[in-house]
């Protein structure tokens, strides 16, 4: 390994699983590395928020990449897309409280002059807030038609201030390219990472993490102490509800949050809602038989966030009709066997989801004992075949690449 990417966790031998015919490599060193987006030339740029930096990383032959810091002095940068528009292609960068976008000039290595689209988004910086905002960092997405969308999420785990808040969050607003024209897309989505258009459709899916700490919604025995556990937080019953999601959204959906949590099913698809306990006990506050069913479930508290879709890309050709998602994994579960790892969904020709499949597995070395060495958050394809997947937990970027 070259000296530049041995420092730790690499300073010891580790092994990541993949599916036949792939290999996985360390491929470029990034300190606190979150979202990624490939550039038209084939460059990358990985988000920093904790630093305010966004990095470049440019190929070498027979070297690691180039490490160029391609913007500074941002307030926590991190979703990044490029967009083509007319005869300009846009870098739409999404920071904490504003959306900015410049215009990308082939092979620059420093940001072009920005103009900010939004400004006043909600994050710590925002007064009534005091400080307090666990999910300020915000993602966007642009559709073939030349709208904007953000991802406001909420401020808390569970909570109806979130509700009555202008903007709310807690939910997707769509705007016009330049920033103008808001109006509120869907609701209900707790903390919405991933934002992605299937490919030549427009048709919106997101990633989102579900709520901690749900209390037990249903007159039950769950941990088997032959006394109800209704309305009691029963660690067993945390692990395992409510599922994150990896659905489609609708233009004027609400998807429940926070007066409903999605139950998990077999095949972990179309999941109903059941009201929460703390805030919609016997359903009082809303029915959730109203609430838009999440295409797909994820294993509670797997946290993913971001995901691509693979249908443009040059990977080998079964991964050519799904999406790629990264799972940051849980940190309040029992034992960590959920998440840290990146999955495949295989979609057919209509747009529908398939059973996830594993790409990238073995972040976790004792699940008991809460041993980890990284994290992934974003997953993306180069430009040459190969899928990269972001760390911000080992400072990395792992390039998985099919043997030829």
């Amino acid at each position: 390994m070259p000296a530049a990417l041995a420092g730790s966790p690499f300073d010891n031998a580790r092994d990541l699983t993949v599916p036949p015919g792939f290999g996985i490599r360390l491929w470029a060193r990034v300190n606190r590395a979150r979202f990624m987006a490939l550039a038209p030339n084939g460059d990358v740029l990985v988000s920093v928020p904790d630093e305010g930096r966004i990095i470049l990383l440019r190929e070498r032959p027979n070297d690691t990449p180039q490490a160029i810091t391609y913007a500074s002095g941002l307030h926590n940068p991190h979703d990044m897309v490029f967009h083509r528009i007319g005869d300009t292609t846009w870098l739409y960068v999404a920071e904490s409280n504003r959306i900015s976008r410049s215009a990308y000039r082939t092979d620059e290595t420093t940001r072009n002059a920005d103009e900010t689209v939004i400004d006043g988004l909600p994050d710590d910086s925002t007064p009534e807030l005091r400080g307090t905002y666990g999910h300020q960092l915000k993602n966007i997405a642009l559709s073939p038609d030349h709208r904007l969308y953000v991802s406001i999420a909420s401020t808390c785990n569970a909570c109806t201030e979130d509700t009555e808040s202008d903007p709310l969050r807690g939910a997707i607003y769509q705007y016009s390219a330049d920033g103008k024209e808001r109006r509120l897309f869907a609701r209900g989505l707790r903390n919405a990472e991933g934002l992605d258009f299937i490919p030549g459709t427009s048709t919106l899916w997101v990633t989102v993490n579900s709520r901690d700490e749900i209390r037990v919604p249903v007159d039950a025995d769950v941990d088997g102490d032959q006394s109800s556990d209704l309305g009691k937080i029963i660690p067993s019953f945390v692990d395992q509800n409510p599922p994150d999601l990896f659905t489609s959204v609708r233009d004027g959906g609400n998807y429940g949050w926070p007066f409903c949590n999605p139950v998990p099913n077999e095949a972990m698809s179309l999941l109903d809602l059941q009201p929460d306990f703390e805030l919609n006990e016997k359903g009082s506050a809303f029915n959730c038989a109203s609430a838009d069913r999440s295409a797909k479930g994820i294993r509670a508290h797997s946290a993913p966030l971001g995901f691509s879709f693979l249908h443009g890309s040059a990977l080998p050709e079964a991964f050519r009709k799904g999406a790629a998602v990264a799972q940051h994994g849980c940190w309040n579960c029992t034992r960590l066997d959920a998440g840290y790892k990146v999955s495949f969904f295989p979609f057919d020709d209509a747009g529908n989801a398939g059973a996830a499949m594993d790409l990238v597995t073995g972040f976790v070395t004792d699940p008991v004992r809460r041993e980890v060495w990284g994290r992934p958050v974003d997953a993306i394809a180069d430009a040459r075949g190969n899928l990269l997947v972001s760390d911000d937990f080992a400072g990395a970027v792992y390039q998985l690449y099919p043997l030829r």
